[in-house]
């Protein structure tokens, strides 16, 4: 028979279908696959109402046979086979779908879960096959027919012989050049891989032959070969399985075999939305972060399911980066896909999805953390600090959504709080929420500027992280208060009668402040007396927005312009180094000495490095003989 060209621009066509809309060529094997499906599921749907079909659902099967030898790969199925004219309007039109025509005409309406809707999966074969043939016979029909393509100049039908109702395609593959080596997709180990990373969930077998060789029975020597056939898809996947029919522990075993962990996850979440848009979700947050989570190497997202066929292996756009640890999977007939099926289109049905599931998220951590107290501290460990970043890099405009989530330690209670919980224990008379930072909560807890706030009968709470208060920061405010540092020069905590008392002694030695901050030049913004400390001499404090922990964070990042907090040199005005200074009044050379030597001091303690250790080492070796 004469070979006829496809019925639309062919070669150019091809080409794209082949180099362009498929980014990775092993998925011609799902597209395969998931066109012998659809056969199946129409044969599958009239046999509901046509006896003369004959079959039950157990009877239907899809067939993959590998031939090294031949470096050929063929994929059989019983469905519903296609006429000569099917085969012409289906093979020979590209991007005509029948499965999509089928689906618009069939009385049974959308409850019907067929996959293929814009006819050009097939064509993705030739991504891996020099020559394609489609052998078919349509059910109820006595006659065969046969197409054949190399995929360039148009196709051939001619009958064939086929006993059963059905279709067979066959490929034969490229000869490997350079780079490509296409005897992979005759590989049992690599077929396997990828019916269980795209098509695990067809609702039909699929079984692989094998030829496999054994000694024949009765001899020593002699060997046979012989055909093994394996199925290798799981057909009923977790997320569709009723309660009753999931066995113990087999959420955690999914997880664990599906996203290679060690450990069963933490928390399952299991849901199904039926609305306007319809899918299900199977959600599991890990025990502790993936060991590249911080990386650049990390991709977040969950797989993408379409009817039980993986479209997707991760979906960035369904989840945000704070909920970024998050593994899991989305399976939904109802989102629009582009025409290779490998990606989506952005519309609202994904829109919708996401923001449904971040605020399931949200809720089930709630309820973790209301409920299994222990096991959200747990989570709350290995992926807080993705939640605050989620606050700080979103600019607050994610504040609401995380801010109940987030939990510092706390001073007062020696334990981890959330933000609620800080308010709701607060005194009647504390109109702010404290907070102190620092590299661990015992070196927190030992800040003089903590004295006054602890003396109040006021909580603090410990910042350990960068990131920390930078969050509250785009925070601002909870349940109506404002955060507040330890560290603002700004803070007043004193009575009147205790502020009184440091204006008189600051009036007093005006003269010895002043020299104390010319002594100290730019590396101060003020020096003052301050009633904040109790037992401690001095202190270091800073004005403005920028604290001295964010210009510590901030300094530290690869940047040429460094910044600096306004600093405060805080002097305790009922210490007895006030007196010592006071007495050294009118000596500017020994104030200056002693100027360094507190300056150096509030900044060891701040975590600050010493700016000349050695100068420092001999200054305090010579004010201590000069006590002799």
């Amino acid at each position: 028979m004469a070979k006829k060209q496809f019925k639309t621009e062919s070669k150019r066509i091809l080409d794209l279908m082949v180099h362009s809309i498929y980014t990775h060529r092993e998925i011609f094997l799902r597209e395969l696959i998931s066109n012998a499906s659809d056969a199946i599921d129409k044969l599958y749907f009239r046999s509901l109402t046509d006896p003369s079909v004959g079959m039950s659902r157990e009877d239907f099967a899809i067939d993959l046979t590998a031939d090294k030898d031949a470096r050929v790969l063929t994929i059989r199925d019983n469905g519903c086979g296609m006429t000569k004219e099917e085969l012409e309007n289906n093979l020979g039109v590209i991007a005509r779908s029948g499965t999509l025509d089928f689906k618009k005409n069939n009385e049974l309406g959308d409850d019907i879960d067929i996959i293929g809707q814009f006819g050009v999966g097939f064509y993705s074969a030739f991504m891996v096959a020099k020559k394609i043939t489609v052998e078919s016979r349509a059910f109820g029909v006595d006659e065969a027919w046969q197409w054949e393509s190399t995929g360039e100049d148009g196709y051939t039908i001619t009958p064939c012989e086929k006993a059963d109702a059905g279709t067979c395609i066959t490929l034969v593959l490229k000869d490997n050049e350079g780079e490509d080596n296409y005897d992979e997709y005759l590989s049992e180990y690599r077929i396997s891989s990828l019916v269980k990373k795209y098509s695990d969930y067809i609702r039909y077998p699929i079984r692989l032959d094998m030829p496999r060789s054994r000694k024949k029975e009765g001899t020593e020597n002699d060997w046979e070969t012989y055909t093994e056939n394996t199925v290798l898809n799981s057909m009923i996947p977790v997320w569709r399985k009723g309660k009753d029919e999931l066995e113990d522990g087999e959420y955690e075993r999914f997880y664990q075999e599906k996203f290679h962990d060690m450990e069963a996850p933490l928390k399952t979440i299991h849901t199904k939305v039926e609305g306007s848009v319809t899918y299900t979700a199977l959600l599991y947050i890990p025990k502790k972060p993936p060991f590249d989570f911080y990386s650049k190497e990390y991709h977040k997202g969950l797989q993408l399911y379409t009817n039980g066929v993986m479209i997707m292996d991760n979906c960035e756009d369904l989840l945000p980066d704070y909920f970024g640890f998050v593994k899991g999977l989305v399976d939904s007939a109802d989102l629009s896909l582009n025409i290779s099926r490998e990606m989506l289109q952005h519309d609202r049905q994904l829109k919708v999805i996401a923001a449904n599931l971040q605020k399931k998220i949200r809720a089930e951590l709630l309820k973790m953390q209301k409920e299994e107290r222990e096991t959200y501290e747990e989570f709350y460990n290995s992926f807080g600090l993705t939640l605050k970043y989620g606050v700080y890099t979103g600019y607050g405009q994610n504040k609401q959504t995380l801010q109940d989530l987030l939990m510092f330690h706390s001073m007062k209670q020696n334990k981890l709080v959330t933000l609620q919980e800080y308010t709701d224990a607060m005194p009647q008379e504390q109109t702010e929420i404290y907070y102190a930072c620092g590299t661990s909560v015992e070196q927190i807890t030992r800040l003089p500027q903590l004295e006054r706030i602890a003396d109040k009968g006021y909580d603090v709470l410990c910042l350990t992280q960068d990131v920390d208060e930078f969050a509250l920061k785009m925070i601002e405010t909870f349940a109506e208060k404002p955060f507040r540092s330890a560290a603002d020069s700004s803070l007043a905590l004193e009575s009147d009668e205790e502020k009184a008392k440091v204006e008189e002694k600051t009036e007093a030695g005006k003269e010895m402040l002043s020299a104390l901050q010319e002594a100290l030049g730019d590396k101060v913004d003020e020096v003052k007396l301050s009633s904040r400390l109790k037992s401690n001499p001095v202190c270091l404090t800073s004005e403005g927005d920028l604290t001295l922990d964010m210009e510590k964070v901030l300094n530290a990042m690869p940047m040429e312009q460094k910044v600096k907090a306004k600093r405060v040199l805080e002097i305790n005005a009922e210490h007895p180094i006030f007196d010592t200074l006071c007495a050294a009044a009118g000596d500017r050379d020994k104030l200056a000495k002693y100027a360094q030597l507190l300056y150096t001091q509030a900044m060891l303690i701040e975590g600050f490095p010493v700016e000349d250790p050695v100068a420092y080492s001999n200054l305090v070796c010579e004010l201590m003989s000069q006590q002799k």
